[in-house]
């Protein structure tokens, strides 16, 4: 190289550094642009296939309904996979949240294919189960290989997995904007991890877009009619969030309750989902109906046409805590979806509000109570159902969130900052330390 060139070349050199000094955020946002648009693509085709093989597995169950009575035999084959193979990532979504605590090893890839086969098994043969979970950590186990390419360190690798989540979020429900809060609320309580806002938006926007390009289609729910805001609908829909946090509650602890009984009385872990796929066999042939398992959209849907009576919801939620605690795969947001929509829809009875905007408010107020994400689920109220009902659905996610106490359905969740004075000698603990 002539003196000439080494000249041109360090005069290069130099701009580029002047350059980058000007915009220090740009390599920054380019490198997670980067990995954002991998994640973005393995993550919204990943969860456009689950979703399709979601659809067939329901659609073919309810065509042939002796399958639920082979429940238990799935349930069998599920824990032995999980047992012999599987320990390492039968944690699921509590061991994506630990990693963000604390990362430590790379996430095992066959998460993913392991909780896609026990979640579409799942559904399959009968077991009440939902879909978010087995999203999270098919994006959380296959994102998280990108750590070693790309040598990110700790602090990176945290935002990795907040993205993954939010990706994975984001694509199987269609709410990007909600997936994307929900990865930077949902680990710690009270505190939003900023550093992370950038690659959270990038990559759920990116997967739901990935996920729409494979023509796979979300479930659209309409809100009828929406009252003027005024004071009586305020206090109305003030009174329906406290309901909601308290069945998110009740939700929450009885999932607990319930794991803890399995294993202390069933001491061979691939006899639980046995036990519990007997007991959800047995219920829906006495009962002579499939209404309270699966994804149980259909139903969904219907709470937002007319009101449905008190029980609905409470028997899903009996249907989905035995088919989770028994260790069947899945997860609980679509059930807790039905849950608030189906109890919203009857507290028409007692409260004066649309029986529409009261499930358009359970659907998200009962999830944020049980998750406590309460920007997300404002969001993806916004996101599903429209901005008129903004203020409506707020309100109900706001009050659940605070009524629904020091609880939640991911034991590793932790308490950044205390919803009130009452729970501050609970800062920096994980629900397992409670």
């Amino acid at each position: 190289m002539s003196k000439h060139q080494r000249t041109l070349s360090d005069t290069s050199i130099i701009q580029i550094r002047i350059f980058f000094r000007k915009y220090p955020a740009l390599p920054y946002v380019l490198k997670w642009l980067c990995i954002s648009l991998i994640i973005g693509a393995l993550v919204g085709t990943t969860s456009a296939g689950f979703l399709q093989s979601l659809e067939w597995a329901t659609n073919f169950r309810e065509n042939h309904l002796w399958l639920i009575a082979f429940l238990p035999v799935a349930g069998f084959m599920v824990g032995l996979l999980y047992y012999y193979f599987g320990k390492d990532v039968e944690a699921g979504n509590n061991l994506l949240i630990e990693n963000i605590h604390d990362p430590k090893d790379i996430i095992p890839f066959k998460m993913a294919p392991f909780v896609y086969l026990g979640t579409i098994i799942t559904h399959f043969f009968g077991g009440s189960a939902g879909r978010e979970g087995t999203a999270l950590q098919m994006a959380g186990a296959i994102s998280d290989q990108l750590t070693k390419p790309f040598r990110l360190d700790k602090s990176e690798r945290k935002i990795l997995i907040i993205s993954a989540i939010a990706a994975g979020f984001g694509s199987v429900f269609g709410t990007p904007l909600a997936g994307a809060v929900f990865g930077l609320e949902v680990f710690l309580i009270g505190r939003i991890r900023y550093n992370a806002i950038f690659p959270a938006f990038a990559s759920a926007i990116l997967a739901d877009w990935a996920t729409n390009l494979w023509n796979v289609k979300h479930t659209h729910y309409h809100i009828d009619f929406i009252p003027k805001l005024e004071l009586l609908p305020i206090v109305y829909s003030v009174l329906a969030g406290i309901v909601f946090g308290i069945c998110a509650a009740v939700f929450s602890k009885s999932m607990h309750w319930a794991s803890s009984l399995f294993k202390s009385k069933i001491h061979y872990p691939p006899l639980r989902p046995v036990i519990g796929g007997v007991l959800v066999a047995a219920a829906v042939f006495a009962m002579g109906t499939t209404r309270y398992i699966g994804l149980g959209i259909p139903v969904i849907l219907e709470s937002f046409e007319k009101q449905l009576p008190l029980y609905d919801f409470a028997l899903k939620m009996i249907f989905t805590i035995v088919t989770l605690s028994a260790g069947f795969k899945g997860g609980e947001v679509t059930p807790l979806f039905f849950i608030g929509a189906t109890l919203g829809s009857a507290l028409a009875l007692f409260i004066p509000l649309p029986f529409g905007l009261l499930a358009g408010m359970g659907f998200v107020a009962v999830f944020a109570g049980a998750t406590n994400t309460p920007l997300a689920c404002m969001l993806m109220g916004i996101e599903l159902f429209g901005a008129e009902c903004g203020i409506y659905v707020a309100i109900a996610c706001v009050v659940s969130y605070l009524f629904s106490g020091n609880n939640s359905i991911y034991t590793k969740q932790k308490i950044g900052e205390a919803k009130n004075r009452r729970f501050e000698n609970f800062n920096d603990k994980s629900f397992s330390d409670l």
